[in-house]
C-alpha cells in the first residue's frame, strides 16, 4: 500500500499537540467543506483532511501510526500485518469508508457555529477572536452608470450559516456609489459587508466587481465606444447632417458626399470619461440601408437612376483578357 502523510495533511508537525491538530482540522475543514470551498478539488481535499483527523486525533491510533515511522508521501510500503485489518486501511492506499467513521462531523458544525474551541462533544466554548470571511462578486452594471457614476442598488447573494451551523445563500441589497469613469473588471470594497466574524471578531469585507452590461446601441471597447449608424443610399451619395444619440445628448453629425459603408467617423471625447480627466471616443461605423419596399413611384425613379449612371461597384472584378 501506498503511505499517507497525515501530518502534512492538517499541515502541522508530528510534535503538534492534540489541540494544535484539532485547530489544524476545523480551520481546513471549513476551508474546504464542498458547500463552501469554490476549489474543484475542494471535495477530495476535505475527506483527506477528514481521514488524517480520524487517524491523529486518536492517542493510540496516532501512536500506532507514527511507529510506522517518516516516509515520503505516496512512498509504497509493507505495514504489520495487523495494520490494514485494524484500521480499516487507515494509512494505505484506497482507505475504506471506516476509516472516515471516527470523523467528529459536529466538530465541523461547531467550528462554522462559534468557531471556538470543542469539548469533544459539539458544545463551543469562548476562544481567539476569528475574522470573518471576504467574499467577491461580480455585478452587472449600466453603461449609463458607468457613464454618469452615481448610486445604486446591488443585490447579491451571501452564504451564511443557520442555527445548526450548516451554510446556505442569503439575498441581501446594497446602496453603492459607482465612480464615474469606473471600468470593467474594477472593484468596489464595502468594509463590514462580508462574512460575520466570530468571539467577536471583526466582519470580512464584500468585493463588487463591476461588469458592463451588454447595450442595445453601443460596443465598448476600453474607454471608446463603437455605434453602428444607418444611412440612406441618398444620404450616403448626397451628404447629410443625421442627429447622433451619446451618453450625453443627442448631437449632429455631418456626413459627407460619397459616403462609403464601415467607415469610422469619430466624436471626440463622447465615449467614457476617466477618473483622471478627459474621456474617450465615440465612433460612429457607418452602414448603408436600403428600403426592402418600395412604391411603385420610387421604383420608377430607381429605374431612372439604373439607367442614367454608369457607377459601377464591381469594376475591380474586371481582369484584362491575356
Amino acid at each position: 500500500m501506498k503511505y499517507k502523510d497525515y501530518y502534512q495533511a492538517l499541515g502541522v508537525d508530528r510534535t503538534a499537540s492534540a489541540d494544535d491538530i484539532k485547530k489544524a482540522y476545523r480551520k481546513l475543514a471549513h476551508q474546504y467543506h464542498p458547500d463552501v470551498s469554490k476549489d474543484p478539488k475542494g471535495e477530495e481535499k476535505f475527506k483527506e483532511i477528514a481521514e488524517a483527523y480520524a487517524m491523529l486525533k486518536d492517542p493510540e491510533k496516532r501512536q500506532e501510526y507514527d511507529s510506522l515511522g517518516r516516509r515520503p508521501a505516496g512512498e509504497s510500503f509493507t505495514p504489520p500485518p495487523d495494520w490494514q485489518q485494524y484500521y480499516g486501511g487507515g494509512a494505505g492506499a484506497g482507505a475504506s469508508a471506516s476509516a472516515f467513521d471516527d470523523v467528529d462531523l459536529a466538530d465541523i458544525l461547531n467550528a462554522f457555529r462559534s468557531g471556538g474551541r470543542s469539548d469533544g462533544r459539539g458544545r463551543g466554548r469562548a476562544s481567539f477572536p476569528i475574522p470573518g470571511e471576504n467574499y467577491e462578486v461580480s455585478v452587472s452594471v449600466p453603461l449609463e452608470k458607468i457613464y454618469s457614476g452615481g448610486e445604486t442598488n446591488v443585490t447579491v447573494e451571501l452564504p451564511e450559516y443557520d442555527e445548526h451551523g450548516l451554510p446556505h445563500r442569503v439575498s441581501h441589497t446594497f446602496r453603492v456609489t459607482i465612480p464615474k469613469g469606473a471600468v470593467e473588471g474594477q472593484r468596489l470594497r464595502l468594509a463590514g459587508k462580508g462574512g460575520p466574524g466570530r468571539n467577536g471578531g471583526k466582519p470580512g469585507d464584500l468585493y463588487i466587481v463591476l461588469a458592463i452590461a451588454p447595450h442595445p446601441l453601443y460596443r465598448v471597447s476600453g474607454r471608446d465606444l463603437y455605434l453602428d449608424l444607418p444611412l440612406a443610399p441618398w444620404e450616403a451619395v448626397l451628404g447629410a447632417a443625421v442627429e447622433i444619440p451619446t451618453l450625453g445628448g443627442n448631437v449632429e453629425l455631418n456626413i459627407k458626399p460619397g459616403t462609403s459603408s464601415g467607415q469610422r467617423l469619430r466624436l471626440a471625447g463622447r465615449g467614457l470619461p476617466s477618473s483622471g480627466g478627459g474621456a474617450g471616443d465615440l465612433y460612429a461605423v457607418t452602414q448603408i440601408e436600403v428600403p426592402r419596399k418600395v412604391s411603385k413611384r420610387e421604383q420608377e425613379l430607381y429605374q431612372q437612376l439604373a439607367a442614367a449612371s454608369d457607377f459601377n461597384p464591381r469594376k475591380h472584378f474586371k481582369t484584362e483578357a491575356k
